[in-house]
């Protein structure tokens, strides 16, 4: 016994004008639909507006199907629904700016201290320095050279693991150096 392949055709053929209204519907958005949500997002900026923007637009041509003559131009009718919606969405769109006789002053972060970070850098160094010698060349290639854990492998003739533990230790004494207390 075999089994239709698309029973919903078959059921489409035998159902009411409106069952096959919305095949036929159905069957051009499936056919036309990712042409059509590329012409949406170049009217937007954010995919999911296009899609919504792509929705509305394929609503309106759903209930004017009947009147749509010539179904050869229906991409042109919904892309025509697509520009007529967003246009219609961008005059509604709210607007959060008014004019004012004054500019309004900007609120900058006020400047650190050049000596406090020229403490904090030295204090840094110090800390850096009482470093075991491994543990130091490889803090000072991973983070002030900024190289790869790789990178910093090959150069110190030793395994990546070896620079991970390495580091990991050194980050471990750095963080507990009383110098450096103020700063966490």
């Amino acid at each position: 016994m075999t089994t239709p392949v698309c029973t919903g055709a078959s059921r489409a053929l035998a159902a009411p004008a409106g069952h096959r209204r919305y095949a036929s519907f159905s069957s051009y958005v499936q056919a036309r639909g990712p042409v059509l949500l590329r012409a949406a997002r170049l009217l937007t900026a954010n995919p999911s507006d296009a899609e919504d923007l792509l929705q509305t637009a394929l609503t309106k041509t759903y209930v004017a199907w009947e009147r749509i003559e010539d179904h050869r131009a229906l991409d042109g009718y919904v892309r025509r629904a697509l520009v007529n919606t967003r246009t219609s969405q961008w005059r509604k769109r709210k607007v959060d700016e008014y004019a004012c006789e004054e500019v309004p002053e900007r609120e900058t972060a006020p400047s650190p201290d050049p000596a406090e970070q020229q403490s904090l850098h030295d204090a840094m160094w110090r800390a850096v320095l009482r470093l075991p010698d491994r543990q130091r060349s490889m803090v000072v290639l991973r983070y002030y050279e900024d190289l790869s854990e790789a990178q910093t492998a090959e150069i110190l003739g030793v395994s990546v693991g070896t620079v991970k533990s390495a580091v990991s230790r050194a980050l471990g004494k750095l963080r507990e150096d009383p110098e450096l207390a103020t700063v966490r």
